[in-house]
């Protein structure tokens, strides 16, 4: 399945290179490799290929090479153009693997954000192009996904019918995934215009469009499908660029969703200002400039894995709950609401 990674913070910016490429298990190198504690090892397994979870082998087994983007908010626009105010997002697209892509490796060497989405894309079914890579961006929002929405194709006519006009003509590609970003802009807008795009909405209300969304999803394969319904895979992930939603979401009554993790300290570990290494604690960083005693300012990382070492500084999002992060950067965790009547059963993993 797909990977993303986020990082958000009210004062303390991240190198994108950073966080994006020089750790050991940065993003931009999980294509092929995975770490999942507290998902793995489970007893006497100690790697992917022991794991007696089958679904977990299939998710993890795949290549991510089928798409990269990058999105990271900065101010520049709103000292130019009349009508914006705060950040806003530039995106940068590739097919090209994130590790031998040149033009991804030098902007990221360069440029600095208090937030930013990337992904690294394996496609479900549909097409491997740049429109289909994600994030997805309405203006000020941006949005992305690990996982899929099941029976896609048998929806996504009804689902097309939930979308506000301008989130509608706002869909460039074909994945299960734009359409349920359009879905989340609609909820969150009421149905607005493409000029709410560029407006902020309290976390609240951006938790319960997410809400909403998914529970749209599951209400329209249940009504054309019935019991044969299978369970989706929702890591959703949303942001402004000042706050930020995330949820780790199956409707199955066992089965686990997706890996996603969350992390209030491992910023510091991979931020080469300051002491310490995100690989291993005997390396040394020669690089730091900040003493031990410095602190880094509030942020929170919230990954497909961990990309620091050091597994206490990590949380597994609990199954089916959202993660929200305020403007201020303070974290919550609490659990979606829906009718577990929504449930559906595996046929291929029962």
């Amino acid at each position: 399945m797909c990977r993303w990674f986020a990082y958000i913070s009210p004062e303390e910016p991240c190198l994108l290179s950073d966080v994006l490429i020089d750790p050991a298990n940065a993003i931009s190198k999980q294509c092929s490799e995975h770490y999942l504690p507290l998902l793995l090892p489970h007893g006497e397994e100690h790697d992917l290929d022991d794991s007696k979870d089958a679904l977990m082998k299939m998710r993890n087994s795949l290549l991510n090479m089928d798409g990269l983007g990058v999105a990271w908010y900065t101010n520049a626009a709103e000292h130019y153009v009349k009508d914006v105010e705060g950040p806003r997002p530039a995106l940068y697209k590739s097919q090209s693997p994130p590790i031998s892509d040149f033009n991804f490796r030098n902007l990221c060497s360069n440029t600095e954000t208090y937030c930013l989405f990337a992904h690294i894309r394996a496609t479900s079914g549909s097409v491997v192009t740049q429109v289909n890579s994600h994030p997805f961006v309405f203006n000020r929002h941006v949005f992305m996904h690990n996982g899929a929405i099941s029976n896609f194709n048998n929806v996504r006519r009804d689902m097309t019918d939930l979308l506000s006009y301008d989130t509608y003509c706002n869909v460039l590609g074909s994945t299960d995934s734009e359409h349920a970003a359009a879905l989340y802009i609609t909820n969150l807008t009421k149905n607005g215009t493409k000029d709410t795009w560029a407006k902020e909405y309290p976390i609240t209300e951006m938790l319960s469009a997410m809400n909403k969304t998914v529970v749209q999803i599951m209400e329209l394969q249940q009504k054309h499908l019935g019991n044969k319904a299978a369970p989706n895979s929702l890591n959703f992930c949303a942001t402004d660029g000042k706050k930020m939603v995330a949820i780790r979401f199956r409707n199955h009554a066992t089965q686990q969703p997706p890996s996603l993790y969350w992390s209030e300290f491992a910023g510091r570990t991979l931020n080469q200002k300051f002491p310490g290494n995100p690989d291993a604690p005997d390396k040394a960083n020669e690089a730091a400039t900040k003493g031990e005693n410095e602190e880094i300012g509030k942020h929170t990382i919230i990954a497909s894995e961990p990309t620091t070492y050091d597994d206490s500084q990590w949380h597994l999002i609990k199954a089916n709950c959202a993660l929200t992060v305020d403007e201020h950067g303070t974290e919550k965790e609490v659990p979606l609401e829906y009718d577990s009547s929504l449930n559906a059963v595996d046929p291929n993993y029962p």
